[in-house]
């Protein structure tokens, strides 16, 4: 029953990578891929690691993969925030079909000489 489990987590977790792969191909613009990418291997990432767990049933593999789970949580959409935000001061240009914009409105002044 475990593995039955285990392979429904892992073939979860497969497909949200797999999608997660075709975002970037299929995406018009860096940041609906950075989007895209970031939130489908997340969560991808994170099936795959509770299957493992699942199938293992082990404390310490169990530790760490919420370890690992916990960290790239916290960490992957605060990098694709940075990442995006440095793209789109250095110049990345928004997709043509994209409605609003509002970063400009709170983008910081630059400082008079």
């Amino acid at each position: 029953m475990m593995d039955l489990i285990s392979g429904i987590f892992l073939l979860m977790g497969s497909l949200f990578i797999l999608l997660s792969a075709v975002g970037i191909l299929k995406m018009p613009d860096l940041y609906t891929r950075m989007s895209a990418t970031t939130k489908a291997s997340t969560l991808g990432i994170g099936l795959v690691l509770a299957g493992t767990v699942v199938y293992w049933q082990d404390f310490g593999i169990a530790s760490r993969a919420v370890a690992i789970i916990l960290f790239l949580f916290l960490t992957a959409p605060v990098a694709a925030h940075i990442i995006g935000r440095a793209a789109y001061f250095g110049g990345v240009p928004l997709w043509e079909k994209t409605h609003i914009n509002e970063l400009p409105r709170n983008a910081p002044k630059e400082e008079p000489d």
